[in-house]
């Protein structure tokens, strides 16, 4: 069934928008992560502009996000303190990105900055996710499931000044680490339409030192509100949201978080952490194709912005 976008300007699929939207739900739940690194690039394939896609897929996130974090809470698996303390970064950290996709835009290099801030972020950290998330596996084969590696917990993150107790993730750190890792965060969440999730979710076991357990919907807490304002800021400065394509994508998000939950609970971390790399470095792959390979339309007619 054909649907029009009023704001993207194209009809689409509406059985299709709703199931990329479980499936970005499903993502969700399992890994900890809002899944619009993997949503955005799947809308720029089907033909919707990046703009309209990051702005309503910050929207659609917010949702298969609340969605997944009511799940963990009720599994007392999120460090509501650590996700304040990351929020507070994100929304300083959104504002600044909104600020730098504005100024880009009126360039016109958004398109470019969006789609190769993808390449190199999912590269990166695809890449070294993987490759650690492996080693983990072998240990734990070697070793054995009742002899998990140990976190570490001393280093320059201990000496930072300004230290915090976070009782539900058992850590007694700095908040500017976390502070650090939710501004960061908030300006991907504006520039690429992202929860960020693929960047916090690393950060928050290998760097902060939390169980990878409580990592997932502390993560999933944060983004709700960071990718809100987003959403905000995108609607009320540029006008991006196309609530008829953001609405399908709800449909399907909200379900499938559910699903990814209790998927989630039946793999061990380092399983976890494996298959989310494996996704993140596909799609990274197929982005850096289309960005390399000669397109089939060489010059577009465009109406100018005035």
């Amino acid at each position: 069934m054909q649907i029009y976008l009023p704001i993207a300007e194209v009809s689409v699929n509406a059985f299709l928008l709703v199931g990329l939207g479980g499936l970005v739900g499903i993502l969700s739940g399992m890994f900890g992560v809002g899944g619009g690194f993997l949503m955005t690039p799947l809308l720029f394939f089907i033909g919707i502009p990046p703009a309209v896609a990051v702005a309503t897929e910050a929207n659609q996130i917010v949702a298969s996000s609340f969605s997944g974090v009511l799940a963990h809470l009720r599994r007392r698996t999120v460090d509501l303190r650590m996700g304040t303390v990351l929020l507070i970064g994100g929304l300083v950290g959104a504002a600044l990105g909104l600020a730098i996709f504005n100024a880009l835009r009126e360039m016109g290099q958004v398109d470019l900055l969006v789609r190769l801030s993808y390449v190199v972020f999912l590269g990166i950290v695809g890449a070294l996710m993987f490759v650690e998330s492996v080693r983990a596996l072998r240990r734990s084969a070697r070793v054995g499931p009742t002899q998990p590696p140990r976190r570490r917990q001393r280093g320059w993150v201990q000496s930072l000044p300004f230290r915090m107790r976070f009782r539900t993730s058992g850590l007694y750190i700095s908040v500017i680490p976390p502070l650090l890792v939710g501004l960061l965060v908030g300006v991907l969440a504006a520039i690429m339409g992202v929860g960020g999730g693929f960047i916090m979710v690393p950060a928050m076991i290998y760097v902060l030192g939390m169980p990878t357990k409580v990592v997932i919907g502390t993560s999933l807490f944060q983004i709700i509100f960071v990718t809100g304002f987003t959403t905000l800021l995108h609607a009320t400065t540029n006008q991006t949201v196309d609530v008829m394509l953001a609405v399908l994508l709800l449909l399907g998000g909200v379900v499938g978080a559910q699903v990814g939950t209790r998927l989630g609970t039946r793999l061990r971390g380092e399983q976890l952490r494996v298959l989310l790399a494996a996704l993140v470095l596909v799609v990274c792959g197929k982005l850096a194709y289309d960005l390399l390979v000669q397109p089939a339309e060489l010059y577009e007619i465009g109406e100018a912005e005035h």
